[in-house]
């Protein structure tokens, strides 16, 4: 997947199928857009996916924390096959663009997009202005066609970036997956930490998330591990364990079943299944111990559960 960052100077060598968005979540309703661009593909289109370097809601006061980092944004767009992501600098020049100059500048000129899809929540350029009619009153001039997609609904409400955010933020974690359409999950790189776990007989994998990834509430919760590709079962603390650490820093520390080997430095991926209960200070390492093992025996048995 060609990745085109930090500058407006680009241009494809054909045309284009696009996707618009922030695609925050990478939920359902993404899914459709995505979908709709890689179908293109078979008439020798572009699968182009452009969104922007930093969201518009960070960039204008408001929500900092994301569902998706940039890096998971790509990690999802290049598996699924997408061939071009475009991650544009949002800035005071670029959001003051005027609508109709991005149709003509850089969906027509410099995307030579012949598709691009939608849905009806579109917005972009200059205070938002332009939107899907926009799109669609220009299509004939600059060669392109236009479709619009429908939302997704789940439980009978539509999928949104707000209503995953909303679950998250709950710790609802069954319904974040709903939307989704797989487990809310959190990357990075297996960090050293205090290896209080090993000494207990209850090794685990400490990850430290991305400042701006959002986490659900601190607590245990039943979980999963990718692993280059092999998946393993699990039950994680997201929080700072205020047992053992003053420094809060809040991480994910996972207690993987049935695996062994050193996981120091490696790329991880934890799935938070479920919410099994808020994060608790204890008196003393036996009483820590204690619950972990009882954590842990609770997520033999959920893991049972499913597959």
């Amino acid at each position: 997947m060609q990745i085109i960052e930090h500058t407006t100077e680009f241009q494809l060598d054909r045309e284009s199928a696009v996707a618009i968005g922030k695609f925050d979540g990478v939920h359902l309703g993404h899914w459709e857009l995505l979908l709709k661009i890689i179908e293109q593909k078979k008439e020798n289109c572009l699968a182009v996916v452009f969104t922007f370097d930093t969201s518009a809601a960070a960039f204008f006061g408001g929500e900092e924390k994301e569902l998706t980092t940039k890096e998971e944004k790509r990690k999802i767009f290049d598996e699924m096959g997408i061939d071009v992501l475009i991650e544009f600098p949002l800035n005071r020049e670029t959001a003051a663009t005027e609508p109709e100059e991005f149709v003509q500048e850089y969906l027509a000129k410099r995307m030579r997009a012949a598709y691009i899809c939608a849905g009806y929540d579109l917005s972009f350029g200059r205070n938002g202005a332009g939107n899907f009619a926009l799109l669609e009153k220009y299509a004939d001039q600059y060669g392109y066609h236009t479709e619009l997609i429908d939302k997704i609904k789940v439980d009978g409400e539509e999928v949104s970036s707000t209503r995953v955010r909303e679950a998250v933020r709950r710790g609802q974690m069954e319904s974040a997956a709903s939307m989704l359409g797989k487990p809310y999950s959190v990357s990075g790189h297996v960090e050293h930490g205090r290896k209080l776990g090993r000494t207990i007989g209850m090794p685990t994998a400490n990850l430290i998330p991305e400042e701006d990834k959002l986490l659900p509430p601190n607590g245990v919760y039943y979980s999963k591990v990718m692993i280059e590709g092999k998946e393993y079962k699990g039950i994680s603390n997201v929080g700072c364990k205020p047992t053992v650490n003053a420094d809060g820093v809040v991480g994910v520390e996972t207690y993987l079943y049935d695996f062994n080997g050193n996981l120091y430095g490696r790329d991880i991926t934890v799935e938070l299944l479920a919410f099994r209960r808020p994060e608790m200070k204890f008196d003393d390492v036996d009483s820590l111990k204690s619950q972990m093992e009882a954590d842990i025996a609770a997520g033999r048995e959920y893991g049972a559960s499913f597959v």
